[in-house]
């Protein structure tokens, strides 16, 4: 099989030195060393970034604490803020004085360069586990920032729990079926989707589950096929909002599908040959920023070669 370390996958990878020493030194951003940092501030509202023609904006300062220290890069500590408190007049106010424009970063994250597209994103989740941590789930009290911003701890005196950030685990995978004369692979589609596009199956872990058990589960309840073999490819961070994506392909038992339409719209097998065909892969293919792409790609690579 191709190697994925070879190529990282996107929202992945972003460079930085994860420094617990720096997270103690800023703590709650309750001091002033935050100001005298020299630094990169990413800026989101409602979970968008500021633009200017497709390019990230980035400010080297900002009059207000941040949300969360990112890391170091290059000597500079990266902040995040998330000024979603702004209503929408005064974040397009302030977006207006910078040229710029709120954009979610799939619209744009794709043509980043790779390790800056990595960086938004893991803003991105913070900021929005920011934004759900404010009270205590256990006592309701209200929570506090802690240690740059990757802790929330409850200010309760008879509580106290520290709440750190939520990453839910996902399966995401490529069924295939390598018994017939030319090998094949599973994709289905979700109504909401752009029109013709397909991609890999996937679903979230429930608790009590291993990893390849979501999986054959998954690949039952949305198209009715039995797997076998599991073998773990790769995984992606994919905060949008808070999931990690992590990649398997799965051999088919069966090959009868049986949709469940509260799950997806619909699903066929698709062989080498029409993925390759450029009329079909132009519409069929998922977001090139996904590993639903890549778990495509690296199986049309992964062909056998000619004799």
């Amino acid at each position: 099989m191709p190697d994925f370390s070879t190529k990282p996958l996107f929202y992945s990878d972003s460079g930085l030195v994860r420094d617990p020493l720096d997270r103690k030194a800023f703590d709650g951003f309750s001091g002033e060393s935050w100001r005298e940092a020299a630094a990169h501030w990413q800026l989101y509202w409602q979970g968008k970034s500021l633009f200017i023609d497709g390019q990230a904006l980035l400010l080297e300062r900002f009059d207000r604490a941040p949300t969360v220290l990112l890391g170091r890069h290059d000597d500079r500590q990266i902040f995040a803020l998330d000024l979603s408190d702004w209503d929408e007049a005064e974040a397009l106010r302030f977006a207006e004085t910078q040229s710029a424009e709120w954009a979610d970063l799939r619209r744009y994250g794709p043509a980043l360069e790779a390790r800056l597209a990595a960086r938004l994103a893991y803003g991105r989740g913070m900021a929005y586990w920011h934004q759900r941590t404010q009270f205590c789930g256990v006592c309701g009290s209200p929570t506090v920032s802690a240690e740059g911003g990757h802790v929330r701890r409850c200010t309760s005196a008879t509580c106290g729990t520290p709440h750190f950030p939520r990453t839910d685990p996902a399966v995401i995978m490529l069924v295939t079926d390598e018994t017939g004369p030319e090998p094949r692979i599973l994709l289905g589609r979700q109504a909401a989707w752009t029109p013709g596009m397909m991609s890999t199956l996937a679903g979230f872990v429930e608790p009590g589950e291993s990893l390849e058990e979501a999986v054959r589960r998954e690949v039952w309840e949305e198209v009715g096929v039995r797997v076998g073999e599991v073998l773990y490819r790769a995984s992606q961070p994919w905060p949008f909002p808070s999931s990690l994506m992590v990649g398997f392909r799965a051999q088919a038992l069966s090959f009868d599908i049986t949709v469940d339409p509260s799950e997806i719209e619909s699903a066929r097998w698709f062989t080498r040959s029409e993925l390759l065909d450029p009329e079909i892969a132009q519409h069929v293919a998922p977001r090139p920023d996904s590993i639903a792409r890549r778990l495509i790609e690296d199986w049309l690579a992964d062909a056998p070669a000619a004799p």
